[in-house]
């Protein structure tokens, strides 16, 4: 995995040295987590022109996404002509600089679903998309999925890389995927204090307050503030963790180490 030129924290442990899920474990995890995406189409009124629209999706149990599209659609229409296509799926909730937030595009082919696979994509759509059960069995409405042929990959500033499509559907999301936008919530409501203390003693950070940016099953990574400098830093968990539970004993643990030895 190759990362770019771009700004790398100086503080905590090496960042090499700190254990984090592969770039198509977290592509995966983020295409599990969002809803929505860019879908580009080659346009057949301008052709050579890529042609940009809201999706709404939902990942099948490969990571590929079910898109439910009209055939009176501009995109739909471009689809009939060539079902090349990609979809960008952005962080969902992200609320700070969009070009830190994680990122990932699917390139691949747009066909339609064969009738015998719709049911079971219709179980997975209405359940991302509650709403479509307004519009989903209307005669113009079809079942699609983009097969993936290959992924990029972006995970802030100066962390990207192309991803092998099987590689992608080979892996699956990361056990707190669905469980993580709550953990940050506690955690940087609730114990703020407790976040400073790891960043200073277990990330030797000169840190004047930490933020939880994200947490997966190896550990999690905070956004350090020292004065008027923002940086980032990744602490590992102690062990692997699989729920909500286990990643709550293990901060528990971390938190009573950096007691005892602040």
């Amino acid at each position: 995995m190759s990362r770019h030129a771009g700004p790398r924290s100086t503080v905590g442990p090496d960042p090499e040295s700190i254990p984090e899920p592969g770039y198509a474990e977290r592509a995966r995890t983020l295409v599990h987590r969002g809803r929505t995406g860019t879908l580009s189409t080659l346009s057949r009124r301008h052709p050579g022109h890529p042609f940009g629209s809201v999706m709404p999706y939902a990942p099948d149990s490969m990571g590929r996404p079910l898109l439910l599209i009209s055939s009176m659609a501009v995109h739909t229409h471009n689809l009939s002509a060539d079902s090349r296509a990609s979809l960008l799926i952005p962080e969902p909730g992200w609320a700070g600089d969009p070009l830190a937030a994680a990122r990932v595009t699917l390139l691949g082919s747009v066909d339609r679903l064969p009738a015998a696979e719709v049911p079971t994509a219709r179980s997975s759509y209405l359940e991302r998309h509650p709403s479509a059960a307004h519009w989903v069995d209307f005669d113009d409405f079809g079942f699609h999925r983009l097969e993936p042929a290959d992924v990029y990959y972006v995970g802030g500033f100066g962390v990207m890389d192309w991803v092998a499509a099987l590689d992608y559907r080979s892996v699956r999301p990361d056990p707190l995927a669905d469980s993580a936008p709550s953990i940050l919530e506690h955690m940087n409501r609730d114990h703020a204090d407790a976040l400073l203390l790891l960043a200073r003693v277990l990330g030797k950070a000169p840190a004047d307050a930490a933020t939880m940016t994200a947490v997966d099953r190896l550990g999690f990574r905070l956004r350090v503030r020292s004065g008027d400098r923002l940086q980032g830093l990744r602490l590992a968990f102690p062990r692997e963790v699989w729920s909500a539970e286990s990643a709550r004993s293990a901060l528990i643990e971390m938190i009573q180490v950096a007691r005892r030895s602040g």
